[in-house]
Formats: C-alpha cells, sequence, structure tokens
C-alpha cells in the first residue's frame, strides 16, 4: 500500500484531480476518515478535475447530497455522517444517483459500507497530530462495519 503525504492543501486538491481525471462513469468514490482529514478538500479536486467547478463544493454534512453538474461527469457528492441507517440512504435515492452514469463521491462511506457496489474505490484520509495529510487507498472498507451485509 502507497500512502501518499499530502503537505498542503494544494496535494490533496491534486490527487483528487487524479481520481476525477480517471473516473468513468457510474464510478464510486469512498472517502473515509475522521473530521478535517481532508474530504472535502478531495472531492473538490475530484471536482475540478472532471471539469466542474470546485468552489462549488461544500459539506453536504447538512444536505445529505449536493450535485455537481457542468463537468465531463456530473458529481454527486454524499455525507453519510449524519444519516442513521442504510435505510435512510436508500430513502434519498441513492439508488437512482448510483445508477445515474455520474460519479458518486462519499465521505464516511465506512458508515453504511454494505451500500455501495463492488469496484468502488475506497480512499482513506488522516490528519497526523503535526498537520500532516496522509491518504492511501484500501481494498474495501474497515471498520466495526466492514463485513455488513449489501443491500
Amino acid at each position: 500500500m502507497e500512502v501518499l503525504v499530502l503537505q498542503t492543501m494544494e496535494d490533496t486538491l491534486a490527487l483528487g484531480g487524479r481520481l476525477g481525471r480517471g473516473a468513468v462513469p457510474g464510478a464510486v468514490i469512498a472517502l473515509c476518515g475522521g473530521l478535517g482529514a481532508g474530504k472535502t478538500h478531495l472531492t473538490k479536486g475530484i471536482v475540478a478535475g472532471l471539469g466542474a467547478d470546485p468552489d462549488a463544493v461544500s459539506s453536504p454534512t447538512f444536505s445529505l447530497v449536493q450535485e455537481y453538474p457542468g463537468g465531463r461527469l456530473p458529481v454527486f457528492h454524499f455525507d453519510f455522517y449524519r444519516m442513521a441507517s442504510p435505510e435512510e440512504v436508500l430513502a434519498i435515492g441513492w439508488d437512482e444517483y448510483a445508477e445515474a452514469g455520474g460519479v458518486c463521491v462519499v465521505e464516511w462511506a465506512d458508515l453504511f459500507p454494505g451500500l455501495l457496489p463492488e469496484g468502488t474505490a475506497w480512499w482513506r484520509l488522516e490528519l497526523s497530530p503535526d498537520g500532516v495529510r496522509r491518504a492511501w487507498q484500501e481494498t474495501g472498507p474497515t471498520g466495526p462495519d466492514a463485513d455488513a451485509p449489501q443491500l
């Protein structure tokens, strides 16, 4: 596993840009990590890499999902942090978004890993005490709900 050191927000945006440029229709990018780890900034980079306006990106914590059209593919930006159950995620239209041919970016994806399809790109971000961010791609979800059944 290659651990990327992200010294600056520009580094985080650049990684997101690479992910966005490589994204294909129907891609799901799962972002996991604590508060302040850089998930929303990485999403800004993904949106920019797809050719849409990164300044439009904000954390969807209170709106639960944000849509960013205007790029090569639309981006559907989810935040599972305030979701109480997989059923609540499904109720906001998860299946429809996942099948819409855009790119789904999911913050706090490890809360409901069973909802994410096979082939999801899982990324872990970490903020160290010295303020340096690290990112690495995982083969799947980790944590207490990693073995949750697929719905």
